[in-house]
């Protein structure tokens, strides 16, 4: 039987797996085709679209010396290109890192060695005989420990009946995002990288050309909608995509210039994308129970904040580790 069944293949789930992969056998189930979670790319035959986080940047020296390690080994690089900042925001941080092929290129290193498990949609959790069973859609998962990196709301539909209280009761209110991924034929080599606008519909764009990781003769383009809007349409854009898409693109074409209609296009929503405030802890582990929750709505909305909650897990395991027989 695995010792840990880790759910979520995202940053925090992935470095987890990593940090204690060598003293354990893990799984990682996802109910994603590929690994990733809010890095995920998009990829069009052969164009790309980081319809998640745009790109991966550091606050602490910690997280940066763990950059600078991916850098080393070629998953990732940097960004330096254009990029304009119209909301005038104040950031701590400004160098910016991409992945070679995509932002998932950061969890498939750290879970290249794990055992892994794709469209695994997990429908129901019940601890049994000390033992963890995982219901998906098709079969049943067992295991001796459980870590679970999905959305605060997520998390707690699963095991609502295994938390106590004081993690039920947490202050989370998770944000949901839209993100417009298009491209339009002719490629003109626009000097843009990127803009963070932050009006009514849109939060940022980003030229994907500029990260210079496919040929084409297209203008290829990620759209970030503003969380307020985004709360808006979250439950409805699916049923009217193309009124939707529509909608934001005007906004585009107000904020560059630009009229014209897409080649193609695609729309995605992440309903649980962050969580608006924060709250007093870094991860959850009960060593009895052989349960933990990590992800970074503990912490903050950023790839640095989701390593760090796993970091923090991993402490606590190597204090209090699971009494596995």
């Amino acid at each position: 039987m695995i010792d840990f069944c880790i759910v979520g293949s995202g940053v925090s789930g992935s470095t987890l797996a990593y940090l204690i992969n060598k003293k354990y056998s893990i799984k990682i189930l996802d109910k994603a085709k590929g690994p990733g979670g809010r890095t995920s790319t998009r990829r069009y035959h052969n164009i790309s679209f980081d319809h998640g986080s745009h790109y991966i940047s550091s606050s602490s020296s910690s997280f940066h010396n763990f950059l600078k390690l991916l850098e080393k080994k070629k998953f990732i690089r940097k960004w330096d290109k254009n990029h304009l900042d119209l909301s005038f925001e104040i950031k701590n941080h400004s160098k910016k890192f991409i992945g070679n092929k995509g932002n998932n290129d950061l969890c498939k290193f750290l879970i290249k060695n794990v055992e892994k498990d794709f469209r695994k949609e997990i429908r129901k959790i019940k601890f049994t005989n000390n033992t963890w069973v995982l219901y998906t859609t098709k079969d049943k998962i067992f295991c001796k420990s459980l870590i679970l990196s999905c959305p605060f709301p997520q998390s707690l539909r699963l095991l609502r009946n295994y938390l106590p209280k004081k993690i039920k009761n947490l202050r989370v209110v998770m944000s949901p995002i839209i993100t417009l991924m298009v491209a339009f034929k002719k490629n003109k080599n626009i000097p843009i990288s990127s803009i963070k606008i932050k009006n009514h519909i849109i939060d940022k764009i980003t030229y994907e050309n500029s990260k210079k990781r496919f040929k084409t003769d297209l203008s290829c383009w990620t759209i970030q909608t503003t969380s307020s809007y985004a709360k808006k349409i979250i439950n409805k854009y699916k049923a009217k995509k193309k009124f939707y898409t529509a909608e934001i693109m005007r906004e585009f074409n107000n904020i560059t210039g630009q009229n014209k209609k897409p080649f193609f296009y695609n729309i995605h929503g992440w309903k649980y994308a962050f969580n608006k405030s924060t709250t007093d802890l870094k991860s959850y582990w009960d060593s009895k129970k052989k349960i933990g929750l990590i992800g970074d709505w503990f912490i903050g909305p950023s790839i640095e904040d989701a390593w760090n909650s796993a970091q923090n897990i991993y402490v606590k395991i190597k204090k209090n580790p699971p009494k596995i027989k």
